[in-house]
């Protein structure tokens, strides 16, 4: 069966800037595109990917493929430039393979450099400190994080060699770290679980990110 890009109009969600994304990225992976309006299953059956509007509340939730949810922008937004960044959100701890490849893949076909967001906040003890956290602590438990997320993309970097990454370690909350940087970027990957509800870090990445968002089944 042919694999197709699949462009979701949903209600009155924008259309123009879902149906343009989906197009370019069609041309892209060399696939056909299809425009499907709301939830209709059976036209995801043999999607690669599925492009639908970043407000589409449940758009998320149902295929077993990657969806991007893409804000209302318009066509001279950085994202749309063919070299934008890519920004993966990655838990160094748990690498979401799926998502990683994704990211790795998508970086590649572009020709775009992959900035892996790994973002940490200070272990529990921090909290029991009768004083701000010391710079010196605070280096040490940085130091570890850094080392953690370069141990994680290892595999990926031998793998595809060809991308260039910027491995990029925040203390801030994932969402807020993500969404910083998707005013220039391309694309926004993360991971999703199999649960059936969007967890709260998603919910607020989507409701501020700047430019489309891939959401990926782990």
């Amino acid at each position: 069966m042919e694999r197709v890009i699949v462009a979701r109009v949903h209600g009155s969600t924008h259309h123009e800037s879902v149906v343009r994304w989906a197009r370019q990225e069609a041309t892209r992976r060399g696939l056909a595109l299809r425009v499907v309006h709301d939830r209709q299953p059976d036209d995801l059956d043999d999607a690669q990917l599925v492009a639908t509007g970043a407000r589409d509340p449940d758009g998320v939730l149902f295929p077993a493929c990657p969806v991007v949810l893409v804000p209302e922008v318009p066509a001279a937004h950085p994202s749309a430039r063919p070299d934008a960044e890519i920004v993966l959100g990655i838990d160094a701890r748990e690498p979401a393979q799926a998502a990683v490849d994704f990211a790795f893949d998508t970086a590649r076909m572009r020709g775009a450099r992959l900035r892996a967001v790994h973002a940490w906040r200070f272990p529990c003890c921090a909290a029991e400190l009768p004083f701000a956290v010391p710079e010196e602590d605070r280096a040490t438990w940085e130091d570890h994080e850094v080392q953690l997320l370069a141990d994680a993309l290892r595999p990926w970097r031998e793998k595809h060699s060809d991308v260039h990454v910027l491995e990029d370690v925040r203390l801030l909350p994932p969402a807020r770290a993500l969404s910083r940087r998707s005013a220039s970027a391309g694309l926004v990957v993360v991971g999703r679980s199999s649960e059936r509800e969007q967890g709260p870090t998603l919910r607020a990445l989507l409701a501020e990110a700047l430019c489309p968002v891939a959401v990926v089944p782990v």
